[in-house]
């Protein structure tokens, strides 16, 4: 898996399987089901932190589910249209090249249109929820497509109806649609400006430098500055274990300095939170998935 996910971290799946179309992904999830094997969804890999024991059961790799269409909505308001397994990079840039605003502060961003609804990835104030219309998913017990009209139930900060406790939890996201807006000719411009800044300012933060997940907590309003900011106040720039490192950069991403394992990393990461709670009081909230063995 260390192949497979951004932090280049992660032991061997048992199976590791790429299905060419919505169809195929279908057809393995509901082989997994009849089998009771269990089955790991992975996106762009980014936001993981894979156990050097690696995963049991099944991978499936959607990188190849990446179509997209332009479809329209009420009053003919464009609709972008994108599997699962498209970057979101590649999105943005789709949105731009088609004339249309609304997904530029996600440029840059690593990983998967299924992974950023997932998580209802969020950065510099956007939220990936309020751009949605609707999400079609692959229900795990009956193997259909349900579209779930895009807000709604489920969605907070960070938090989407798809993943456990929600209430499309185990469902498979199959394609999102973006409900976004015309620029015109003078605004395209600026939204490649945008666009421009938001790739900067992550090169600024070392977020390409090293191998990493992106940010690793959630920020907590209540603290009073963004985690990066406390994690820097207490000390923790820079600090290792093994060859996982808090950044120099930004002290909420933590970096493969080299060969940094699995338990280097969860060490580091419980490291963090436990210097968090004991000066602050302080309970950081993971945003990085740990999967498989530790």
């Amino acid at each position: 898996m260390s192949l497979h996910t951004t932090f280049r971290i992660g032991g061997p799946a048992d199976a590791y399987l790429v299905p060419e179309d919505a169809a195929a992904a279908a057809a393995l999830l509901a082989a997994a089901r009849a089998e009771g094997l269990p089955l790991f969804v992975l996106g762009g890999g980014a936001n993981v932190l894979v156990g050097d024991g690696g995963i049991r059961g099944l991978v499936m790799d959607t990188s190849r589910l990446r179509t997209s269409r332009l479809e329209r909505g009420p009053e003919s308001s464009p609709i972008l249209v994108a599997g699962c397994g498209l970057p979101m990079d590649e999105l943005c840039l789709e949105a731009l090249g088609r004339g249309l605003g609304g997904l530029e502060d996600f440029a840059g961003m690593p990983g998967s249109v299924g992974g950023a609804v997932f998580m209802n990835a969020r950065c510099y104030d956007a939220e990936i929820s309020r751009t949605l219309a609707w999400v079609d998913s692959l229900d795990a017990g009956l193997g259909r497509v349900a579209r779930r009209p895009a807000p709604g139930p489920g969605w907070d900060y960070k938090r989407s109806p798809y993943q456990p406790g929600g209430p499309a939890a185990g469902e498979l996201v199959l394609e999102a649609a973006f409900r976004l807006a015309p620029a015109g000719d003078e605004a395209v411009p600026r939204i490649a400006r945008v666009m421009r800044e938001r790739r900067a300012d992550r090169e600024a933060k070392g977020h390409y430098r090293l191998p990493s997940a992106g940010s690793v907590f959630k920020n907590d309003r209540s603290l009073g500055a963004p985690t990066g900011v406390i994690l820097d106040r207490l000390g923790l720039r820079g600090k290792r274990v093994g060859d996982a490192m808090v950044s120099q950069w930004h002290a909420n991403i933590f970096v493969n300095a080299g060969t940094a394992t699995g338990a280097d990393m969860r060490s580091l990461i419980e490291l963090a939170q436990g210097v968090a709670l004991e000066r602050l009081g302080a309970r950081l909230e993971r945003e990085v998935l740990m999967v498989g063995e530790f």
